[in-house]
């Protein structure tokens, strides 16, 4: 009997289950999507341990969250430097809602 593979949701943070939030890419990165999607969560246990682990391998105060970049799939960490690192660029539902409609002409 062959098995199926279930199709993964790439937009559920595999650390933490949670949803992850579209976060707008910097206008000059090389990412090459204008969007990845990113685990905002602060109680992930990704996120939480990167503190410790940052401090001890580098020496420094930062972590990671983590991203997935739907354009390459490519699924991974992303650095940040305070809690509050990168919540600008959260793409909130009503945003997205309102570059749908500049596009759409019939919107």
């Amino acid at each position: 009997m062959l098995m199926t593979e279930k199709a993964i949701d790439k937009t559920i943070c595999p650390h933490c289950g949670q949803k992850m939030k579209k976060w707008k890419t910097p206008p000059d990165s090389t990412w090459g999507t204008p969007y990845h999607w990113v685990c905002f969560n602060d109680d992930c246990p990704y996120y939480v341990r990167g503190w410790k682990w940052m401090e001890e391998q580098y020496q420094q105060k930062a972590s990671y969250r983590h991203s997935y970049n739907p354009n390459t799939g490519h699924q991974g960490p992303i650095p940040v430097w305070s809690p509050s690192a990168l919540k600008s660029g959260i793409i909130s539902d009503r945003e997205e809602e309102s570059d749908d409609s500049e596009r759409d002409p019939k919107a």
